[in-house]
């Protein structure tokens, strides 16, 4: 089987392609061509939906694994077109061009196309309503799926929530890294503390993404599974963004990677304005996607800890 991964130089992907399974022919793809890690990759610019469609006619794969993103929320709100390319461009070509070739395609989306104001964890049936430019653009790929390869089934939307791993750029290692300016000379840090959703380790993203395809193609002994055509999948458990930066404290001192950790100051969204509104809560129900996976159910912060013990 063969697998069309693009974002394979970014955080998800350098987890998917750590764990590809066997009998994957893994194309993978970045922007540039190559990656973090040094290994050679194919370029492949998610802003030229050309490129995108010329991708899937050349190669021909059985599966697109679009994990690549624009995920830079709040610039988004400056740069609503280049966001729109990539996060509604690229899935759309993908779609366009899979009709013709026959493929599948595995959309990673995001709990921003919510506007969290439900204050209970959204069901993947739910209508979207995002509240800026990042949302929207990933609501319309969304929305290009569904219209495209809805019909036939070979769409998979796979929608998760405050996505970190032990390279890139995310939450976890900024706080990680103000932890270790901070904390030795006794200086705090101030954290949003009422914007509620999960964090989601790129380990454990990674793992329920191939179990995807491996459950539609047939490759596992549980493939009977019914998979719906909008999937969730987050770790366990709930948090707010104070809440995962007093974590990282707590559990890199725990693992020697600090002597000390700053102190965590609680504030609130009002607190610290940021150009895009973000949900308020946005907690996604993976109930049904955890039993058709049938993976082992991680809670955030043990998926922390382990992210945390990698980097060291």
């Amino acid at each position: 089987m063969k697998v069309l991964l693009t974002g394979a130089a970014g955080q998800l992907g350098h987890a998917l392609r750590q764990q590809v399974p066997t009998g994957v022919e893994l194309i993978a793809t970045s922007r540039s061509g190559s990656g973090a890690d040094g290994d050679g990759l194919i370029a492949l610019d998610l802003a030229d939906a050309e490129a995108c469609r010329a991708a899937v006619h050349q190669h021909r794969p059985d599966w697109v694994l679009n994990g690549g993103a624009y995920t830079a929320v709040d610039k988004a709100e400056s740069e609503p077109e280049l966001a729109h390319a990539v996060n509604a461009g690229a899935p759309r070509a993908f779609a366009e061009a899979l009709r013709e070739t026959g493929g599948r395609l595995l959309q990673v989306s995001t709990d921003f196309v919510f506007n969290g104001a439900q204050g209970s964890p959204y069901r993947p049936e739910q209508p979207r309503d995002p509240l800026g430019v990042y949302g929207a653009s990933k609501a319309a790929g969304e929305d290009a799926v569904e219209q495209l390869l809805g019909s036939n089934g070979r769409g998979v939307i796979l929608r998760t929530s405050w996505v970190m791993g032990p390279v890139g750029r995310n939450f976890a290692l900024t706080m990680l890294r103000l932890h270790r300016e901070r904390g030795a000379s006794g200086q705090s840090l101030a954290v949003v503390a009422d914007q509620v959703g999960c964090p989601t380790s790129t380990h454990t993203l990674a793992q329920a993404c191939w179990r995807v395809i491996e459950l539609s193609a047939g490759l596992s002994a549980d493939s009977s599974s019914a998979l719906g055509p909008i999937l969730h999948w987050s770790d366990a458990g709930a948090a707010s963004w104070y809440d995962v930066a007093v974590a990282v404290g707590e559990l890199a001192v725990d693992l020697g990677l600090l002597e000390r950790a700053a102190v965590v100051n609680p504030i609130t969204t009002v607190d610290y304005p940021t150009p895009a509104q973000r949900p308020s809560y946005s907690l996604l129900d993976c109930t049904d996607t955890r039993r058709a996976l049938a993976l082992e159910h991680t809670h955030w912060r043990t998926a922390l800890r382990q992210l945390l013990a990698a980097t060291g």
